[in-house]
């Protein structure tokens, strides 16, 4: 059975955990340290990487350097239970949407008004919930993702889970994904964790979004639904798609030209 690449694995560009010492950090509301890091300067964006990656996954994207040169500042952190950031095994530390809290702490930390944020792939499923949370965003982009997220059993989600927290035998097809983790030297147990409480934004709360968004994805890129049907949800949304499969569309020259014109429109 095909292996699954689940949520922006990015095998070949996210090859390791962030090393100590390299990004500053903050106390997010229940004392979890976050880091982060910062470029440049002017209209603050968020980026919100994937699954079983952390911050540095945008190092080699496109987007950054295209961000930066149309005078934004760029804002990566590892979220919670990810590279450089703490990874704690209790459940509670990642019930009611902790990782959104963490992201709306980390604007507040920093003291910014109004942000956009850019998710892909996992961290698309956050920027949405972003939307219903949090007044401050101007605009927001999603990225690699269909709708099939707003379904709080959504076996995609469970089988991950499962993976995750031991019941591996039954699904075959995350071999991949579990091995690359282990190697990588995350934390398996909060990875099954981030699964478990991931958010969910249903539906009727996505019809009633007003902010600007920008749906967007690889155009060999199904494997969290069609972006199409997730655009079809939003009051406000723009559609794109770009040439990419699920790994590679985000560090595209394709996606950053289409994330860079949304925000200058927007």
């Amino acid at each position: 059975m095909k292996t699954i690449s689940y949520l922006c694995i990015w095998f070949c560009l996210a090859t390791a955990v962030a090393q100590p010492g390299t990004q500053p950090s903050f106390r997010s509301f229940d004392g979890t340290r976050i880091h982060y890091q910062t470029q440049g300067r002017g209209r603050a964006v968020v980026l919100l990487h994937g699954f079983i990656v952390h911050g540095k996954m945008w190092e080699k994207s496109a987007l950054v350097p295209a961000l930066v040169q149309a005078g934004c500042q760029v804002i990566t952190l590892d979220l919670r239970g990810n590279g450089l950031s703490d990874k704690p095994h209790s459940p509670k530390s990642y019930e009611n949407n902790a990782e959104v809290r963490d992201v709306m702490a980390l604007v507040k930390h920093l003291k910014i008004k109004r942000y956009d944020v850019v998710g892909y792939s996992r961290g698309a499923i956050l920027a949405a919930r972003l939307l219903t949370m949090d007044k401050h965003v101007r605009s927001a982009v999603l990225g690699g993702m269909g709708a099939d997220f707003t379904n709080p059993d959504w076996p995609r989600r469970q089988m991950f889970q499962e993976a995750f927290q031991g019941k591996a035998h039954l699904h075959p097809e995350t071999n991949g994904a579990i091995a690359y983790a282990k190697s990588s030297g995350a934390d398996t147990v909060a990875l099954g964790l981030l699964q478990q409480f991931q958010p969910v934004t249903t539906v009727a709360e996505l019809s009633k979004i007003k902010t600007p968004v920008l749906v967007i994805s690889g155009d060999q890129d199904t494997e969290n639904g069609k972006a199409g049907d997730l655009a079809k949800l939003l009051l406000n949304a723009t559609l794109k798609s770009v040439p990419g499969n699920h790994n590679n569309t985000a560090q595209s020259e394709g996606f950053a030209k289409e994330v860079v014109k949304f925000l200058a429109e927007h």
